[in-house]
């Protein structure tokens, strides 16, 4: 049906006036939070400030379309920009027309690639990028992202792509501070943390409700970019070294596609990879929180399509790489937004400001941009994560970890790298080794636990082993290993049962190992029998020989296999 690509075909049905109050309301809200942020992170990804804006108008239109969240904000966020700076300042320097083009191009390919992958419908590959990886990476992201952002807040240059490179530089740039620039960052970042954590309770006492308290306490940045614009304004702190924003130049982009350059194309595919991977995964995150709390649903491989055709807009409008934010959402969803028509109303709020504002910004100071980026990204730090992820599980604190310090010490590719490769191989690693238990039945039931943890009676002669894992080529001979290991510690064994309550899938390798296991217990005399196998799988093993030659047989569950056992060889 046309609706499930045009999910704005369902929820227009029953649009009102109410539902066009709220949203209206909660744009408002949105956009004077939305607008220092567009600022903010295209000073991030090191590109010129009208970027930002513009990489907040067509996608918030496209998503109104595609989108199944009725909250979600798309716009830049700071771990897309950080990654936008770090693929495209390999390829260009900061400044150039060919480090615009390139940025444009970055998103350009993101989308086609998001829009490939939701047609295909393969938002389960997102999977891959686990929570420890993703938790690491957002850390390690924040971390460099503020540091890198110092050098706005104290008007010192600080270079370097990872977190070493950037202290030094720091350490050689110290003297050189500028204190009237320092003197803002400082008040500013003071300023937003107060606000984060005590404005909203003083609203709250003037008589505010406590959502529109909630909300407004989140647009604080803009209070901070009206005062420290109009100070900088009316006491000439240009002259004493502050860096302003500048000429930002007014009206709307004109929408083109980008120049198609072969080379820069393949450069920026891996990026563009990483940038769709943990852009799809945050922004499906954020959506499926926001949509659990209103019981709505979201389609994955919908939303794929429809950030992938946000990154699309923002490419042709000449923006940067977008995904959906979750300050912006979460501001979104607390104003009351009732479908993502809210967020075309929010497109149209930044396209009037950057028609009619962007000559009141001249003298706004990066400073205040970069305290905003901090303070954003700084909330993004989960140390009860990390202490959490080391008690709960080891292999997956070393995924976070390795994630952490390969962003921290190598960059942003690398620390993606990292995290992708150590999840693979704690996947591999476990379900390479998957537990087997040797069960007995629990007295005066048919239930089978494992004998190491419960008081179980064990039937002798008989070896019943459960398998709490899928069979396939990595784990095939490990299960060889351990029926060879327990038949050799009982030689009273006579029949061996293999409960399969847990295999969801037997491929062709762990096929050959049953089929190479069966007879080499028939050499010796034992049956194997299989029990508890499911639906789908028993449908595969009957389109083989396999059942035909099985020594035993396969039983519906333990406990019918050990009783027919018993009964076959009391008739023997």
């Amino acid at each position: 049906m046309l609706s499930s690509y045009l999910p704005l075909l369902k929820w227009a049905r029953g649009y009102d006036r109410n539902v066009l109050a709220a949203d209206a309301t909660a744009a408002v809200i949105v956009t004077a939070m939305l607008i220092p942020q567009s600022l903010a992170y295209a000073l991030l990804a090191g590109l010129p400030p009208e970027i930002g804006l513009y990489a907040s108008i067509a996608p918030l239109l496209v998503y109104t379309l595609f989108g199944t969240s009725m909250t979600l904000a798309v716009g830049p966020v700071a771990v897309a920009s950080l990654m936008t700076a770090s693929a495209v300042g390999e390829l260009a320097a900061v400044g150039t027309p060919e480090y615009l083009g390139a940025a444009i191009a970055l998103a350009l390919i993101s989308g086609l690639l998001l829009m490939a992958m939701g047609v295909a419908r393969l938002g389960f590959l997102s999977n891959f990028l686990s929570h420890p990886v993703i938790s690491g990476f957002i850390t390690a992201s924040a971390i460099l992202i503020a540091m890198g952002q110092l050098r706005h807040v104290l008007g010192v240059g600080i270079e370097g792509h990872n977190l070493l490179e950037q202290i030094i530089s720091l350490g050689r740039h110290l003297s050189g501070i500028n204190p009237v620039t320092a003197a803002i960052g400082v008040a500013v970042i003071l300023f937003l943390v107060w606000a984060r954590r005590a404005l909203a309770p003083v609203l709250i006492r003037m008589g505010l409700p406590d959502k529109a308290a909630g909300s407004l306490a989140r647009v604080a940045p803009v209070v901070a970019v009206i005062a420290t614009t109009l100070i900088v304004w009316q006491f000439d702190l240009g002259a004493a070294g502050v860096a302003v924003v500048g000429d930002i130049p007014r009206g709307l982009p004109r929408p083109a596609l980008p120049d198609f350059d072969p080379e820069l194309w393949t450069a920026l595919l891996l990026p563009a990879l990483m940038i769709s991977g943990v852009g799809y995964v945050e922004t499906i995150s954020v959506a499926q929180t926001l949509a659990a709390k209103r019981r709505e649903r979201i389609d994955p491989d919908q939303e794929l399509i429809a950030l992938g055709a946000a990154n699309i807009g923002s490419g042709i409008s000449g923006g940067f790489p977008v995904t959906g934010g979750f300050a912006r959402s979460v501001v979104n969803f607390d104003a009351g937004a009732r479908t993502p028509a809210a967020g075309a109303m929010t497109a149209i709020g930044i396209a009037l400001a950057t028609l009619f504002l962007t000559p009141a910004l001249y003298y706004l100071p990066k400073a205040t941009l970069a305290a905003t980026i901090i303070v954003a990204v700084l909330s993004l730090l989960d140390v009860g994560a990390i202490r959490r992820t080391w008690i709960y599980s080891k292999s997956d604190f070393a995924a976070l970890a390795g994630t952490i310090l390969g962003t921290l010490v190598f960059g942003v590719e690398i620390g993606i790298a990292v995290g992708v490769l150590s999840s693979l191989i704690l996947f591999l690693g476990r379900t390479a080794r998957p537990h087997i238990a040797v069960v007995g039945r629990v007295p005066g039931s048919e239930h089978y636990r494992n004998v190491k943890r419960h008081d179980v009676i064990a039937t002798p002669g008989i070896l019943s082993l459960r398998v709490d894992e899928s069979l396939y080529f990595p784990n095939a001979r490990f299960l060889e290993d351990q029926i060879n290991a327990a038949i050799a510690a009982d030689p009273a064994v006579r029949d061996v049962v293999l409960m399969f309550p847990a295999v969801n899938v037997i491929d062709a390798s762990a096929l050959e190992s049953l089929e190479q296991i069966n007879h080499r217990l028939g050499d010796a005399g034992i049956r194997l029998h299989l029990s508890e196998v499911k639906g789908p799988v028993m449908d595969r093993l009957n389109r083989t020989e396999f059942a035909a030659q099985l020594g035993g047989q396969i039983h519906l569950s333990q406990f019918a296999a050990e009783q027919a056992i018993m009964a076959s060889r009391a008739a023997a």
